[in-house]
């Protein structure tokens, strides 16, 4: 049980590595963008929708490294107040339902993963990048995160770590 979560935990800030690489990418993407357009006058045809990409990519990849570090935004009131078992029955309520809807998620964007590869489709500019490209990020961030869920979950249910924990108080799992 352990070593799921501290593999999971591993492919999470593994991805979470990534989705800064690609941010770092598009950042000096657009940088060579601005040199090209406006100082050598040259006209830019992938680097718009590179960035576009780039940026929904990192967003989806580093999901599962947001959710493990607890960096999304969140009320923390009501379980400030609950003790004990109120308090791993809520954490554990909000992460099965979270995961649900993660799921449905997962499997809606491997459909267009699908449907894109299948159907040969690419975007609609000079570049023509297949869209199933424009898709995988979606649909791994999403199967990552859902993971991420699974883990947490596991962590709380089987007291490897303590439920809504702030990043610096997560137990490892052993």
């Amino acid at each position: 049980m352990s070593y799921f979560i501290r593999i999971i935990q591993a492919i999470s800030r593994f991805f979470g590595v990534v989705s800064a690489l690609l941010v770092s990418s598009a950042i000096l993407v657009v940088c060579q963008m601005v040199v090209l357009r406006y100082f050598l006058n040259e006209s830019t045809i992938w680097q718009t929708e590179y960035v576009t990409y780039a940026i929904v990519a990192a967003t989806f990849l580093g999901s599962p490294y947001v959710l493990l570090i607890r960096g999304h935004v969140n009320v923390n009131l009501l379980p400030h107040y609950l003790s004990g078992g109120p308090k791993k029955a809520l954490a554990l309520i909000a992460s099965l339902l979270a995961l649900v809807f993660c799921a449905v998620l997962t499997w809606q964007a491997f459909n267009f993963f699908f449907e894109a590869y299948d159907g040969g489709w690419v975007t609609d500019t000079i570049w023509e990048l297949p869209l199933w490209i424009a898709f995988l990020p979606m649909f791994v961030g999403m199967l990552l995160l859902s993971l991420q869920y699974v883990a947490d979950i596991l962590g709380v249910a089987f007291n490897y770590q303590e439920p809504f924990a702030a990043p610096e108080n997560l137990v490892e799992a052993e």
